[in-house]
Order: structure tokens, then sequence, then C-alpha cells
């Protein structure tokens, strides 16, 4: 089977400013290829509005309208999409579907060395960089010095994969002088193998008390337990007597950024293939979604175990994707927030993007900062950890900092 190059992946992008794009990406099929792309246009800043998805198990055709922000390079967008697809990074003219033959070559991950003079919001202002220049944060470790100086070490991977390249160093160089100006005294990229990267990984033991298997899946049963208007709103439910070959998901929850992303990375550790999809939003607020799917084997999901496990785990990733808290660090306050890492390894994206802008929008300064993984209730976290800068202005309540930086998160400005 055969498809022009051109016509794997096709955005339709819309007349008007109020109409959402148009994504068609007809392509071979694998588990987990909807989570790939979800995390892509998630990466991109934009909003999946509606969707439809339907797939033979070989071949699928997946549509996606979006919406986002104004700037946004359709272009880069549609090239990282083709490269998600299986057998579709190749540049010939046709494209034939063969299977998969070897896992993809562990990305280079580089340092980025930032020295500089400390101001309000400078930590946002270099994550925007290299987000905008598609460098992607693997772990983070930031510091300020007592006479205002900081340097944030970025363990980085290049989308582009061209970082090894001086052109590439250079271009990287000169947009953080361009938008941080005067306060960037020195920056330096270089590769590092992964013992370097596994050493900027601190030591289970290192975790403070708030983190714990308590608070990232107990307290969430707890809130289900009493009946919350957050819980209430989230349903799943599973029914095996519309298909004699699918089992059909029904969820209705909130809408919230990333939802359908969080539902296909879960579907994707539970090898779960989706044969037909579809994803609506009813207003503003409110989402619907019927997906037929099927195990690895090719059968409905019958065992009475295995759609509990399946209901409950989908209820607790649209419940609280991610986590957020504020905690006494002595005399200090550090603000946690994490959520599960793919069982691919792949984190969710813009995080760390999401933390700084809502710090800077409450005019809060950040002091250190890292991002590191832990496995905790025999799932691998992606923890960050921002100690805060509250200086000599009044203080701003801990619920208006938890409430801005959660709704930041969950794309509820």
């Amino acid at each position: 089977m055969g498809i022009l190059h051109e016509d794997v992946v096709i955005i339709k992008q819309s007349e008007k400013h109020d109409e959402s794009t148009m994504i068609t990406i007809n392509c071979p099929d694998k588990t987990g290829l909807g989570c790939d792309l979800c995390r892509i246009i998630l990466f991109f800043g934009l909003s999946i509005v509606r969707g439809d998805v339907s797939t033979d198990g070989k071949w699928c055709y997946i549509v996606f309208w979006v919406a986002g922000k104004q700037g946004t390079q359709w272009s880069l967008l549609k090239k990282r999409l083709l490269e998600a697809c299986p057998s579709c990074s190749s540049t010939n003219t046709i494209i034939y579907y063969s299977a998969e033959s070897q896992p993809p070559k562990p990305p280079d991950v580089f340092l980025l060395k930032f020295c500089g003079h400390d101001r309000q919001g400078l930590l946002h202002d270099v994550t925007h960089v290299l987000c905008e220049l598609e460098l992607i944060i693997q772990r983070v470790k930031v510091s300020t010095t007592p006479d205002g100086m900081v340097m944030d070490l970025f363990f980085i991977i290049d989308a582009r994969g061209l970082l090894h390249t001086q052109t590439r160093k250079d271009d990287t160089y000169h947009h953080l002088k361009a938008v941080v100006g005067d306060a960037m005294v020195s920056c330096d990229i270089e590769m590092v193998g992964p013992e370097i990267t596994a050493c900027s990984q601190g030591p289970p033991f290192l975790i403070p008390p708030a983190i714990t298997e308590d608070t990232f899946s107990l307290e969430m049963l707890d809130d289900c337990k009493n009946g919350s208007a957050h819980s209430n709103s989230v349903s799943v439910m599973i029914d095996n007597s519309l298909s004699p070959v699918h089992t059909l998901v029904q969820i209705v929850c909130r809408d919230h950024k990333g939802l359908l992303y969080d539902i296909m990375r879960t579907l994707k550790d539970y090898n779960i293939q989706i044969s037909y999809g579809r994803f609506t939003k009813k207003g503003t607020q409110v989402c619907e979604i019927d997906l037929f799917i099927v195990q690895a084997d090719g059968k409905k999901v019958v065992d009475p175990s295995k759609q509990n496990g399946l209901t409950s785990r989908l209820r607790m990733e649209l419940f609280r994707p991610l986590r957020v808290a504020l905690v006494n660090r002595g005399p200090d306050t550090e603000l946690l927030v994490a959520n599960p890492v793919e069982l691919c390894g792949k984190g969710r994206p813009l995080v760390f993007y999401d933390i700084t802008l809502a710090l800077k929008m409450l005019n809060i300064d950040i002091f250190s900062a890292e991002i590191s993984r832990h496995m905790i209730g025999g799932r691998e976290w992606e923890v960050y950890r921002v100690l805060l800068d509250e200086g000599d202005g009044p203080p701003v309540p801990r619920s208006k900092i938890e409430e801005a930086v959660w709704r930041l998160l969950m794309g509820w400005e």
C-alpha cells in the first residue's frame, strides 16, 4: 500500500481567526501513535477541540481540529508529525508500509550552562526561548548566588538534531541574547554522556516528606470518596454490548490542556489499540470521548479486573493529570509539581514553561529550581521542585500560588 509523502500529513489552516485548523494524518498504524501525535501537538501549544480516529490495525486515518496561539510554525509542526508516523521519516516521494525494524537511537543530550544577572522572570524568558527553538528540557538545575548571579544548567535534547553543529549553537546563543539582553553573561553548550545526566537526578532520600505515595495516589482516592465536584465531573464507562469485536470506552469530563494526550498515553501504557474514536467538545468546558478499543491480542477487554483497572487509571489521570503543592522548606516555601512519565520514558511537554510563566505573572522570583525523576508508588514521576524567593514585598497567599500554577497547567487561565 502506497501514499504520496506529502499526503501523509495535511494541515488545512482556517481562513478565519476564530475557526480551528484541520490536521489530517494518513499513515501506517502502531500502538501509541495517537499518544505520540497528541504530545507533539501539545508541545506546539495547540489545543485539540475535536478529533476522529479510524484504523484497521495496519493503516490509520486521523483528523484533529486544533486551536491555539498565533504564530504557530505549521510547516515545522507538519515535519514533527511526519517524523512520528511509522515509515514516514524517509524522503521518498512514495511511502510504502513496512513494519518498524529497529527501535530509534536515543537522542544526544546536551548541557546548556547559562550564567547571568538575576531579574524577575529571567528563568521563564530563558525557558521560553528554549521551547521556541524546540530544545526539549529533560533536567534543570537552577541556583542563585547571594550577589544576584544565576547559574542555570539545562539538560536538553534538540528536536531538530542539529545542536552538535556550531551554527545551531550560535543561533541558540543569539536568540537568548536577543530576549534576555544584558542579563546574560555567558552561555555554553556541550554534549554530555549518560553518566552525566544520571548524576543530575537526585537520589530518592532527598525527596521532601510531602512527596510520597499518598500524595500521588491516595490523595485522589480520598477526594473521590468525599465526592468532590471535580471527581464527579469525570465519568468513565465500559460497554461490551455494542460491538461484537470491540470494547467501547465512553468518557465525559471537563476539558483541560492535553486532555486527549492524557487519555492516549494511558491507553498506550496499557498497550491498548484504538480501532475507532471520536472526541468532541461541548461548549467551552465539557468533552465527550467514545473509543472502540481492543487489547494487544486483538480481543475485547472482558476481564472485570482489567476493566476496573483501566477505568480507575483513566479517572485518576483525568481527575488530576498533575500534582501541585506548596511545602515548607525551613523558613522558605517550595513549590512541587509532579506528573507521571510514559512507560517509553517521555514526560509531559511544557510543564516547566507553565510553572515559570505562572510565577512570573505573580511577580514571584525563583531562588532555585530542579527537575528530576523518581520511582514512587511503582511508577516513574517527573518532579519539579522550585524554591520561591518571596522578597521583601507583601507575601502572595499560598492558595493563590497553587491556584495560579494549577490553572495555567490545566489551561484554565
